[in-house]
């Protein structure tokens, strides 16, 4: 957050200095508002990270506040998710931590005070009626038959809302505002509805609940926020904030500002299709690693310093845009790189027999474990007579600018000898299963003492010594840039991607990963960066593919 002070003032900071200088406000308050109906996804940081962000560099505080007048998907399981994921992001809510549940009893006293004011009325029609009778956007709307009820009567139609003499959908709580407004939102918007549904922290106390334009801006009043900072589709509903403020008679007003929200390619950040896809199994749950939540993410191996790089790499505007997924993926790349430990895996075997090594000899190579921190140290791998290689790392008939191992050809063992193919077997289909070679005594540490030059460089693993461990490659969960893009009569899954995990339940490590914790991240040589998943157990590793080492998004970026 620091390197955002050295930056061009984007227009909120613009915003916040304005107010500073001027005396609007003298401390910055903000709030984070989540609702509790699912988990949190990438596309939540971009408000987590301008929310908390703002208050972090102007010294004040950022509110976390769940939005939970809404019981129907509502879940404590939800509410936890939601802490640690911002927790894990880096962001501190000290003891503001909130819910729109504790202010039922102020915000329904609200209510009653804009009936006793005449700005609100109880109305009979039913949805779709007020929709009908809202109008269009080209043409004015029409007052309901039960607008000028008397005030006497709204309050005891309310009373008798609030004590479940009605049923679901049977009156609402309208604001009286103008229903001839070009703005829709201010046509008389309901602002309580009944809900007779079981609420995960209430319980039953409640059968009506407001909604969310009315609740809100009173919670934002009542907290003292100062900037509530929203995305852009809220922008047509901020006179309907001013208005709800203003009539409450609240003397500090707090004001609401709009940025882009976060549209990245190839995914889905709707919570009903991400819900969708957990409820129908097309994954294993909200944390699976192809999912764009945070859980998924972290599960994969993104870390909270990438996701916030990412973040504001996207910077923050007032215009909506579609940003690449191999920004995030460079991100991640990029702070891997430099604090992920270097190990070799070897994710798809083939044995290799070095038939003029030692029977009974084991060496140890000492090995650096990162070169971007040499303060990590290094560590030693074991060397033996056999070894696993890569299958694509040996071809019997190989294209042109073939480096790695071929019949009669000389590689290098990364940090070990060099090796020369004599010869290979192969099973009844022809696919090879074993390769003969000889290795240079004189090579110890991967160089010629005679100056000839070798120009492959593979990876391996003793086999002596080899940890089993199951290995999945995860890609894109879609094989589109707009997963909502599909043929009529279809829907968003049918453009899910068949390949978006591969498991290879046979692949081996080095010894050295033996202690290694779900969460541990490493790059594996060549092949990419790996993180331990929670499924893993001793003697039974399983790591998750983060991303692979070839940043098409870099290349792509600087040629732009």
């Amino acid at each position: 957050m620091e390197e955002m002070e050295n930056k061009q003032l984007n227009f909120i900071e613009e915003i916040i200095e304005e107010d500073l200088k001027a005396g609007n406000v003298t401390e910055v308050h903000t709030r984070f508002p989540p609702e509790p109906n699912g988990y949190l996804h990438i596309g939540h940081t971009k408000a987590m990270c301008i929310d908390f962000g703002m208050a972090l560099k102007y010294g004040g505080k950022c509110n976390l506040r769940f939005d939970d007048t809404n019981p129907t998907k509502e879940d404590v399981e939800y509410v936890d998710a939601i802490i640690e994921d911002i927790r894990w992001m880096g962001f501190d809510f000290e003891d503001r931590l909130y819910y729109g549940s504790d202010y039922s009893d102020q915000i329904y006293n609200y209510a009653v005070e804009f009936i006793k004011k005449g700005l609100a009325y109880v109305d009979d029609l039913d949805v779709e009626q007020i929709r009908e009778y809202r109008g269009t956007l080209t043409e004015p709307g029409k007052e309901s038959p039960w607008r000028n009820r008397g005030i006497e009567e709204n309050l005891s139609l309310f009373t008798r809302m609030k004590n479940g003499e009605f049923e679901n959908g049977e009156k609402v709580l309208r604001a009286k505002i103008d229903m001839a407004s070009p703005n829709i939102n201010m046509r008389d918007p309901v602002i309580y509805r009944i809900k007779k549904e079981h609420h995960h922290r209430t319980g039953d106390t409640w059968c009506i609940y407001p909604m969310y334009d009315f609740a809100h801006p009173l919670q934002d009043a009542i907290e003292g926020i100062t900037h509530s900072l929203c995305s852009i589709e809220y922008a047509d509903h901020r006179p309907l904030y001013d208005w709800v403020v203003q009539k409450a008679g609240i003397k500090n007003q707090p004001h609401q500002y709009e940025f882009a929200r976060l549209n990245i390619n190839y995914t889905v950040m709707s919570k009903r299709k991400l819900r969708e896809l957990v409820e129908k199994n097309y994954v294993s749950d909200w944390d699976d690693p192809r999912m764009p939540t945070l859980c998924g993410l972290r599960r994969r191996g993104f870390t909270p310093e990438s996701i916030r790089n990412f973040i504001e790499l996207v910077g923050v505007s007032r215009t909506n845009s579609v940003v690449d997924w191999g920004l995030l993926e460079h991100c991640v790349r990029e702070h891997l790189n430099k604090t992920a430990d270097r190990v070799m895996g070897v994710l798809n075997p083939l044995k290799v027999v070095i038939e003029n090594y030692p029977d009974d000899l084991t060496e140890e190579f000492t090995v650096e474990n990162n070169p971007e921190m040499p303060e990590r140290g290094t560590r030693t791998v074991p060397f033996s007579r056999e070894i696993y290689i890569e299958q694509d790392d040996f071809m019997v008939n190989p294209p042109s600018k073939y480096f790695r191992l071929k019949p009669d050809g000389e590689v290098r063992l990364k940090n070990a000898y060099f090796i020369k193919c004599t010869g290979f077997e192969t099973d009844e289909t022809g696919k090879v299963t074993l390769v003969k070679a000889v290795y240079d005594p004189a090579s110890r540490g991967g160089e010629s003492p005679d100056g000839r030059k070798v120009r492959g460089t593979i990876h391996w693993v003793s086999a002596k010594h080899a940890l089993d461990a199951e290995i999945r490659l995860y890609d894109l969960l879609f094989k589109v840039e707009n997963p909502d893009e599909f043929p009529e009569g279809g829907d968003y899954k049918q453009n899910l991607n068949p390949d978006s995990l591969i498991v290879l339940p046979s692949s081996k490590v080095e010894p050295a990963l033996a202690d290694a914790k779900p969460g541990d991240r490493f790059q594996f040589l060549r092949m990419g960066y790996f993180c331990v998943d929670k499924d893993s157990k001793p003697g039974a590793l399983v790591f998750n593919k983060t991303v692979g080492l070839k940043d098409t998004w870099a290349k792509i970026a600087s040629k732009g």
